[in-house]
């Protein structure tokens, strides 16, 4: 079974194809390129360079979020598209679990990490159990520092993965029972976003169409709250 991965919920774009246990090709662009930029041609030059055709694959994986509200329309416009013009199932695979996916074989309970801005994280936290990703704390929008204060008070070996280790480097170095991966794990790759999508999928687990599948979106885009402030001071006044 082939399986194509897309990822642009953050500011590395990634996509690949695993056909069951083996990574037949990935490609991971992390720079400020707008993802309705490079999404497409490296979608189309991955397959080319790789021999592969868009209609030999079986199934799709979309990262759903929390991210980039702007990167996430992008992915979510991109593999509806593909899938309803190919009549393909979709797996929902979330941004932290996909992260939580790069550490496979870490022996530390991993807390993945991605910036939600005013010092705040989009955090979830995760184990392996016999090679399988077990959630242990479900996604939500956390105070970066009660975080860390929860982490440093456990006692318990962590290792924290994702694009805001870097936002907040010098805080996590100081905490004995933290591990910082390197560089490599911290980005977001669509080969893990299909082995996580992958195991969904043989057990039935967030399998969706083109009509079902949404973004996850754990709070308001900056633009929605703006408009409801003004909404708000527009009713006051009146």
């Amino acid at each position: 079974m082939k399986i194509l991965g897309i990822d642009t919920s953050s500011m590395a774009a990634s996509v690949a194809v695993v056909e069951d246990d083996n990574l037949i090709c990935e490609f991971t662009v992390n720079n400020k390129k707008t993802h309705s930029q490079k999404l497409m041609p490296m979608i189309e030059n991955m397959l080319d360079m790789s021999d592969l055709n868009i209609k030999e694959m079986d199934l799709l994986a979309i990262c759903i979020g929390p991210g980039s509200f702007t990167g996430l329309r992008i992915g979510m416009a991109t593999v509806k598209a593909i899938a309803h013009v190919n009549n393909l199932p979709i797996i929902a695979v979330n941004s932290l679990e996909s992260l939580a996916g790069n550490m496979n074989l870490c022996e530390r309970k991993i807390c993945s990490i991605l910036d939600a801005q005013k010092n705040q994280v989009y955090s979830a936290k995760y184990k392996f159990e016999d090679g399988e990703l077990i959630e242990l704390d479900s996604v939500d929008v956390v105070e970066f520092e009660t975080l860390l204060k929860e982490i440093k008070s456990s006692n318990e070996e962590f290792i924290i993965v994702g694009e805001a280790v870097y936002k907040y480097k010098d805080e996590l170095e100081n905490i004995k029972n933290i591990k910082i991966p390197s560089p490599a794990h911290n980005v977001s790759k669509a080969g893990s976003l299909c082995s996580v999508a992958l195991n969904k999928y043989s057990k039935n687990i967030d399998v969706h169409t083109c009509y079902t599948i949404n973004p996850m979106y754990i709070r308001k885009s900056q633009a929605e709250v703006q408009y409801d402030e003004k909404m708000k001071r527009i009713n006051n006044e009146r």
